[in-house]
């Protein structure tokens, strides 16, 4: 056994949002070893610390929009709407970091902007954005899947004179007020975003690149006797939850909606629309949408029967409805198209009247209009998965870094770890599981946890073998290509980004298959990993 080098930390956890603050916990409570978060933000949240626009929220329900490993706070915790608003989730992620005394081992406003792996002593030296180093012999991302921000390159973009803000880096005390508000994308932030600013802004301008599917939430308030029954129920909730595909709390239907007849389809359609969900309405009414076109069709033509259904001018129905598969990551809002009914808010098809550039005013399109703003909103998403990690200079062994190992692609073995990158572990890396997220974070933080101990215990350093890593892509990128997923130009490829490989980035088997692979690897002594000390690691 190789003798453990002296570093200032054992580990480092770079994030503070979801899975960084389990890490954190799990590697300094379970493990006992010394360790240290960092986050470039001035609070604990991640995501939700950033993402304050106005709409925010889980689409997820909120009873497993939480830890599953706190049992007693399961308990305590209160809620009090079906879907859970970002400031709420701010503040149960602050109580878990607060009822844990995690603060202490946590260091805001400080940046990571590099790693670099010290082959001769098996460690690795972290770089702070401002100069300071440090060194540990572990260091997980928990990056997150939705952070780098995503800038549309447009002609006249520094010329706006009014206000213009991402959503996913939301001024605080920017209020929409009575103001004249454009917004370019309609994803999942941007339709929350249209849903709540219609209701506030003077007047709301809507520039759409793309028609979306999108189904109700179903959100509002909940009563006490169902919170209650929730909590009595948690322990067979959270079993159904990790044994399903995509972690959202329903169950999964079994029934392929060719097998039925077109009245029963109509049925289950309208059935799974009145109680809501975007996840549910594509995997909790037939089994058969994301795979079979005929399937994917029937639920395509059900929603558009009510876009024409709820959207009252003929003109903007028409340009709210989409025409291509229904394969993106499913969309679900409170009162999505009826927005579009105010009299304050004006569609845009940038598709078909595209912007020319922006002007100190507002947004000229190819019409020759230009639309007078106070401010522009970008919800214009993010460089998903990989984007944080080649921002940064991460280096492995001979000094490879993370864009030259990912030059074709971004890739990991089991979502959790990247070949010549020893001790460097993800939290929702590259062809991680394609699920509601916190159980897939816990899924994979204790994983980790798991390779740490196998570290420490057979000789101090851990890696994947590039053939597990091949393996493994082989493995995602088949299991895609039998979905309709490919087919549609989405984040979930990489498609939202110009330059980028449209390539896979997510498991799609779901949790409990993925559960099951992670079970099978330490069952069978982690054969997809070398174990090697550091001693003998330079030879």
């Amino acid at each position: 056994m190789s003798e453990t080098p002296t570093t200032d930390l054992d580990a480092v956890v770079i994030g503070a949002g979801f899975g960084g603050i389990y890490m954190l916990k799990k590697l300094r409570d379970d493990l006992g070893l010394r360790v240290r978060a960092f986050d470039k933000a001035g609070g604990v949240g991640g995501t939700w610390h950033w993402n304050r626009y106005p709409g925010a929220k889980s689409d997820t329900e909120t009873f497993v929009y939480q830890y599953s490993f706190d049992r007693e706070l399961l308990q305590e915790w209160q809620w009090k709407t079906r879907y859970v608003d970002q400031p709420d989730i701010l503040a149960y992620l602050e109580a878990v970091v607060d009822r844990h005394d995690l603060r202490k081992d946590i260091q805001l406003d400080t940046g990571v902007d590099g790693l670099a792996f010290d082959e001769d002593a098996g460690v690795w030296t972290v770089r702070t954005d401002d100069g300071a180093t440090l060194t540990a012999r572990y260091v997980v991302c928990a990056l997150g899947l939705l952070s780098k921000t995503n800038l549309p390159d447009i002609k006249g973009l520094d010329s706006f004179q009014g206000t213009m803000a991402h959503t996913g880096a939301w001024p605080q005390d920017l209020s929409l007020e009575g103001k004249r508000v454009g917004v370019i994308g309609t994803g999942s932030t941007g339709t929350q975003f249209i849903c709540a600013a219609s209701k506030t802004a003077g007047h709301l301008t809507v520039f759409q690149r793309s028609p979306q599917y999108s189904v109700p939430s179903g959100n509002g308030p909940v009563s006490e006797e169902y919170v209650s029954g929730v909590k009595r129920d948690y322990d067979r909730i959270w079993d159904q939850v990790r044994g399903s595909m995509v972690a959202f709390g329903f169950e999964e239907s079994t029934v392929p909606a060719t097998s039925v007849s077109e009245e029963e389809r109509q049925r289950v359609f309208q059935e799974n629309w009145d109680k809501g969900n975007g996840f549910r309405f594509m995997f909790g009414t037939f089994s058969d949408i994301a795979v079979d076109p005929a399937a994917n069709e029937a639920a395509a033509a059900f929603i558009r029967s009510k876009i024409a259904e709820i959207v009252e001018d003929p003109e903007t129905a028409r340009k709210l409805t989409p025409t291509d598969l229904y394969a993106k990551r499913p969309l679900c809002n409170e009162d999505y198209y009826e927005s579009y009914n105010r009299d304050n808010v004006r569609l845009v098809s940038i598709k078909e009247n595209p912007i020319v550039e922006i002007t100190p005013r507002g947004v000229l399109t190819q019409d020759g209009t230009e639309h007078e703003l106070d401010v522009l909103v970008f919800a214009t998403g993010f460089d998903a998965v990989d984007g944080n990690y080649v921002r940064m200079d991460i280096r492995g062994r001979g000094g490879e870094s993370i864009q030259h190992h990912w030059k074709d692609g971004p890739t990991s073995y089991l979502g959790v770890s990247v070949p010549s990158f020893p001790n460097l572990f993800m939290i929702l890396g590259p062809n991680g599981p394609f699920t509601n997220l916190p159980p897939s974070i816990e899924t994979q933080v204790e994983f980790i946890t798991e390779l740490v101990e196998q570290a420490e215990q057979r000789g101090g350093l851990i890696e994947p073998t590039r053939e597990a890593e091949d393996a493994w892509t082989r493995t995602c990128q088949e299991i895609a290509d039998s979905t309709l997923f490919p087919k549609a130009d989405s984040w979930i490829f990489g498609a939202n980004v110009p330059g980028k490989k449209h390539t896979v980035m997510f498991f799609m088997a779901g949790l409990s298959a993925y559960r099951t692979r992670l079970a099978e690897e330490a069952a069978a002594g982690y054969h997809g990993f070398l174990m090697r000390e550091r001693a003998a690691q330079a030879a």
